[in-house]
């Protein structure tokens, strides 16, 4: 790791789409295989559409650059087609979701039931072969089908931003749709984007785009004037943007000022007082419950949007409903529109029980594989209402256990995911997917292991997983990086899920303060252009746990038994967390210096990761054991206030060299410590921030508690 980037360089990286030197010379073509030399031609038909084109055009440059294979691009029936074919197409006789994948000694056959399953098969040639580390082939003829039509993310390249490079990338991890947050025409959460470009670029790769509706629904459906305010905004916006694949509906962005009498009949955002704050119970506003009457104005925006795209694909995301009863959610879905998709969030508000202590699942967590029972009532209320039923499941890599990373390495847990999902498929016909929020989408060996789970017929996922491990680190190291996955597997299923975490330390890494009383609740600085930015971080850590006043200030009220136990159980939790990341960091290095240049950075990228994830753990642990010891500090007296005060000195230096552990990771890889939607919280600047308040504290802030004992001398 002896190179450094500077700020989102990482972004250079993520658009090379085809790595160099796949292929390892000493490789011989086996019995029964095919091998692709610079006598074959990539041929496509004469009324190719741009997705088929751009397809060959991938596979043309994939084959020189990975491969080192020089090949033609011809259109049937030219000339320049050679007697050993590529072929692309089309057929109508195939599923639009599956493709047919056929190797003889002749000709490859790469045919679609739709231009974008063609280009599917297309990648599918590229894996194997990467797979094999060489452009050999076996021969078969086999039929893939896709169990999820719809698989869209938001941007790994920083918010609402897509350039080309980064849209191709995602198709060929099997993505199908993008998304946008959507403030007005052509303006997003980042800013201008031109709506029309976008989804025109998309459309070349054979990726849609959904409006994430960041509008104000200000009208009930049955108010005076409901449909003409409704026609200005979403008619508008197909309108001026016509191309738009669909729209996401979420409560809590798309509230309105609904009638069913479980709700205060306001939205959020209409009902704060003077200070900004909410009048009524989160749970009484119309975003936070699953209101019978979301059913009219689904009808209502569908009817004005099918006017400009009949297909258009309409998602209403039960997000924050889970808390609500069954029957309370069954009655949306007994009314909603048959032709609005319902999606649920996979893991959410699930109660998880350990050694006695229960945890909820907050979200988005794979401390569970899931999946929940909210997700399981909500995939039976679609099946028995013969609603189209989609999830957010996260499996674009990452989730809000850590922030500030580009994905979780941790195979073996996402495996688990992957089969419930395949059940929820079979079993309420789950057929689309959000695999990310606004964190985004990372293209990464996790995110092809995902694809390989999602196709039919169903593959062995932990001997592919094995395949993917020797392309990457070479068959005499498999044993030892499959254990070292696996430790970081198990890592993360003692990562409980809390919103002081997750808002907290998890959120930033290792760049969280760690704060007394004095500058208590200072926010981390923000870029002016970030999304979120530190907002979605409290720096106050605590969160109202135990009734305090959000740690701020010295209100820090005595927590109950029952606290305790949970909180040193999330301790000793965390504590293990660390130490799998730590065994599975030892691992890993003990194998990279054994590897080929060319393997090399990828590996080393990896083991940065995980690094960055064993810091953050550190970082957790230790402010869980700081804010113990000052809820007790005002509180004590003598000698146990000096001792209290000496014990939070030694976590305060501890952090220091965590901190400054840290430092390499982040200028190694800039894609540590940023997120889109926050821009960067743990880059070097932000742990020298968080160093200087922690150097205060250590030097003057906690010594100024210690208290004078007078000694007893008396023999």
């Amino acid at each position: 790791m002896n190179t450094k980037e500077v700020n989102y360089q990482f972004r250079q990286r993520y658009s090379v789409i085809h790595c160099s030197d796949r292929r390892d010379a000493d490789k011989v073509c086996g019995v029964g295989q095919v091998e692709v030399d610079n006598t074959w031609t990539i041929v496509i038909p004469a009324d190719a559409d741009a997705v088929v084109k751009n397809a060959a055009r991938d596979l043309e440059d994939y084959l020189f650059t990975s491969m080192n294979v020089s090949v033609r691009v011809a259109r049937e029936g030219s000339n320049a087609v050679g007697d050993k074919r590529i072929v692309y197409g089309v057929s109508a006789e195939l599923d639009e979701n599956s493709y047919r994948f056929a190797v003889s000694e002749t000709e490859i056959l790469l045919v679609g039931g739709s231009p974008r399953m063609a280009a599917q098969a297309s990648y599918y040639l590229e894996d194997l072969m990467n797979l094999c580390e060489a452009p050999f082939l076996d021969q078969t003829d086999e039929v893939r089908r896709s169990l999820f039509g719809t698989r869209m993310v938001h941007s790994g390249f920083g918010i609402d931003m897509y350039p080309n490079e980064h849209l191709v990338n995602l198709a060929h991890v099997g993505i199908t749709a993008v998304l946008l947050f959507v403030k007005a025409i052509d303006q997003t959460a980042h800013g201008y984007q031109d709506f029309n470009d976008l989804c025109y670029r998309a459309a070349q790769y054979g990726i849609d785009v959904y409006a994430y509706s960041y509008f104000r629904n200000k009208f009930h459906p049955d108010d005076e004037g409901a449909e003409e305010y409704y026609e200005s905004v979403y008619g508008h916006l197909f309108d001026r943007c016509p191309y738009f694949k669909g729209l996401i509906f979420v409560g809590e962005d798309a509230d309105f000022p609904s009638k069913d009498p479980h709700t205060c009949g306001v939205t959020y955002f209409d009902d704060l007082d003077e200070n900004g704050n909410p009048r009524h119970n989160l749970y009484e506003y119309p975003g936070y419950f699953p209101c019978v009457d979301y059913a009219d104005l689904m009808n209502l925006i569908k009817k004005i949007v099918y006017k400009r795209r009949p297909d258009a694909d309409i998602v209403l995301w039960s997000y924050n409903w889970g808390h609500a009863a069954p029957e309370h959610r069954k009655a949306l879905l007994d009314v909603l529109p048959k032709d609005v998709a319902i999606q649920a969030t996979y893991e959410m508000f699930e109660t998880v029980t350990r050694d006695g202590v229960d945890n909820r699942t907050v979200d988005y967590t794979l401390f569970i594989p899931g999946p929940g029972k909210y997700f399981t009532t909500e995939g039976e209320f679609a099946k028995q209402n013969g609603l189209r039923f989609y999830s957010m499941t996260n499996t674009g890599g990452l989730t809000w256990d850590i922030g500030v990373v580009p994905y979780l390495p941790a195979p073996y847990q996402w495996m688990k995911r992957y089969e419930g999902m395949r059940k929820a498929h079979d079993e309420y016909g789950l057929v689309g997917l959000m695999e990310s929020h606004h964190y985004g989408c990372t293209p990464s060996f996790i995110t092809e292991l995902a694809k390989w789970a999602f196709y039919s017929p169903a593959v062995d996922l932990e001997d592919t997983l094995r395949r993917l491990v020797v392309r990457d680190f070479g068959a005499d190291n498999a044993d030892t990086v499959c254990k070292a996955y696996r430790h970081f597997s198990e890592g993360i299923h003692h990562l409980v899920s809390t919103d002081p975490d997750q808002y907290g330390p998890h959120r930033v890494g290792p760049a969280y303060p760690f704060q007394l009383f004095e500058n208590a609740g200072e926010r981390m600085p923000q870029e002016p252009y970030a999304h979120f930015g530190s907002r979605i971080c409290f720096t106050h850590y605590g969160m109202g746990m135990w009734g305090n006043d959000l740690g701020i200030g010295l209100n820090v009220d005595e927590p109950s038994e029952k606290d305790v136990r949970k909180f040193d159980f999330e301790i000793e939790s965390f504590t293990q967390a660390e130490a799998h990341y730590a065994r599975g960091c030892e691992l890993l290095a003990s194998v990279i210096k054994t590897l080929p240049e060319r393997k090399r950075d990828n590996a080393e990228r990896i083991l940065a990761l995980a690094m960055f994830i064993r810091n953050t753990m550190r970082t957790s642990v230790a402010v869980k054991e700081f804010y113990k010891r000052k809820c007790r500090l005002l509180k004590s007296h003598g000698e146990e206030r000096n001792r209290l005060v000496d014990e939070m000195l030694q976590l305060c230096r501890g952090e220091v060299s965590n901190a400054e552990d840290t430092i390499p990771l982040v200028e190694f890889d800039s894609r540590l410590g940023f997120e889109p939607s926050m821009e960067y919280m743990c880059d070097r600047a932000h742990i020298e921030w968080k160093l200087e308040r922690l150097y205060r504290v250590i030097d003057e802030e906690l010594p100024s508690y210690y208290e004078y004992v007078q000694k007893d001398n008396s023999l």
